[in-house]
C-alpha cells in the first residue's frame, strides 16, 4: 500500500496567531486566531492525519507502524523516531524570545529530540523583522544579566525579512519570529521549547506564561550565527531543479518552482514530502492522480516510485 498520501495538519491557536492560515490555506479550527498548522507530523501532542486512499482517516504515525519503518528509506534507519515536522506559522504577534536544545539535551531532560529547524519567509509585512541569534559573542553572565533585567532583545541580532528569506537556526540559537511573517519551518521532531522571554504577556488563561529560564540558560549559544551560504541550484531530477534551502543531519529543504510538468522519483534512501505554498498542482503517480491546493503537504514514501508534478507553484521539499 504505497501512494501518496495527502496530509490534514492539526492546528494550535497560541495567543500570538492571526487569521492568514484560514484566509491563504484554508486551515480548519474553531479558535479565533491560528498560529501553527502541523503539516507534516508524527508527534504525540499533533499527529497529521491521512485523508486519502486506503489508510484515510489513520495518523501518520499509524501508517508507519502498520507499514513498517522500511517505508522511510535507508536514511531514516539512524533515527529510533519519524526524524523531522513542517509547519506553517502565522505570528500576527511577536513569539517569545527563545530556544530549542539539542539532542543530547533534549533526550536527557525531556525523553524526545532536541530542535534544529529552518525558516523559509512566505509573506513579510513591511518593516517585519526576527530575532537569529546573538549580535555579537558575549559571556554567560552577560546572558544572565539581559535575561534577569529584561533586555534579551537587546542583545540579538535583528534581522529584517522579507518573501523569499531563509534562515537555518541550529538548536540553541536564541530566536524569535517576529511579528507581520507567514513562514514554513522545517524542523526535528520535537516539540520541546525553553522561553526566555515573553513581553510580559499573558497566556489564554490569564496567567503570564511560564519561561524557562534556568533550562534556556544551559543550552544558549553565546556566538553569533554565521552569515547566510550563496545560493545553489540542485537537480532533483533531469527536468527538476531546485534552490538548496538547507542541509544538516536532519533534513534537506529545497525551494522548488513549477511551472508545466516536471518528473520526480521516490527512491530508496529517504521518504519525500513538499508543502504547496503558492498556486496549486496535479501529482500524477501510477492511476493516483490528486488535486494539491496551496496549503496542501503530501507525504511520499520511499521506494514509491516515479510520480509527476503539473501546474504551476511554488513549493518547499524535502527530504533526509
Amino acid at each position: 500500500m504505497s501512494y501518496p498520501l495527502l496530509m490534514q495538519a492539526p492546528v494550535k491557536d497560541y495567543i500570538w496567531g492571526g487569521t492568514k492560515l484560514r484566509e491563504k490555506y484554508n486551515k480548519v479550527s474553531a479558535a479565533d486566531k491560528l498560529a501553527e498548522s502541523w503539516e507534516l507530523s508524527c508527534h504525540q501532542d499533533g499527529p497529521s492525519i491521512i485523508t486519502n486512499g486506503e489508510a484515510q482517516g489513520k495518523t501518520l504515525t499509524q501508517y508507519i507502524q502498520e507499514q513498517g519503518r522500511g517505508i522511510l528509506g535507508s536514511k531514516a534507519q539512524a533515527f529510533e523516531n519519524f526524524p523531522i515536522m513542517i509547519k506553517l506559522i502565522d505570528a500576527k504577534d511577536n513569539l517569545s524570545v527563545q530556544v530549542h536544545p539539542d539532542n543530547e539535551y533534549a533526550l536527557k531532560n525531556e525523553g524526545e529530540y532536541g530542535k534544529t529547524e529552518m525558516w523559509y519567509v512566505i509573506e513579510a509585512e513591511p518593516g517585519a523583522e526576527l530575532l537569529y541569534g546573538v549580535e555579537k559573542k558575549i559571556t554567560a553572565q552577560e546572558l544572565a544579566d539581559s535575561l534577569q533585567n529584561g533586555t534579551i532583545t537587546d542583545i540579538c541580532h535583528h534581522a529584517p525579512v522579507k518573501k523569499g528569506d531563509v534562515f537555518f537556526i541550529p538548536a540553541g540559537t536564541i530566536h524569535a519570529i517576529g511579528k507581520g511573517i507567514l513562514l514554513a519551518e522545517v524542523q526535528q521532531n520535537s516539540n520541546t521549547t525553553y522561553r526566555l522571554y515573553d513581553y510580559g504577556r499573558l497566556g489564554n488563561d490569564g496567567k503570564p506564561r511560564q519561561l524557562h529560564v534556568k533550562q534556556g540558560s544551559e543550552v544558549c549559544s553565546l556566538e553569533p550565527l554565521p552569515l547566510k551560504d550563496e545560493k545553489e541550484i540542485v537537480a532533483l531530477s533531469p527536468d527538476c531543479g531546485g534552490e538548496l534551502l538547507a542541509a544538516c543531519d536532519y533534513f534537506t529543504t529545497y525551494g522548488v518552482k513549477v511551472d508545466g510538468t516536471v518528473s520526480l522519483t521516490a527512491g530508496s534512501e529517504s521518504f519525500q514530502t513538499f508543502t504547496v505554498l503558492e498556486g496549486s498542482l496535479t501529482l500524477t503517480a501510477g492511476e493516483t492522480l490528486l488535486d494539491m491546493p496551496a496549503g496542501q503537504t503530501v507525504f511520499l514514501p520511499a521506494n514509491m516510485g516515479d510520480y509527476q508534478l503539473s501546474g504551476k507553484a511554488s513549493l518547499i521539499f524535502t527530504t533526509l
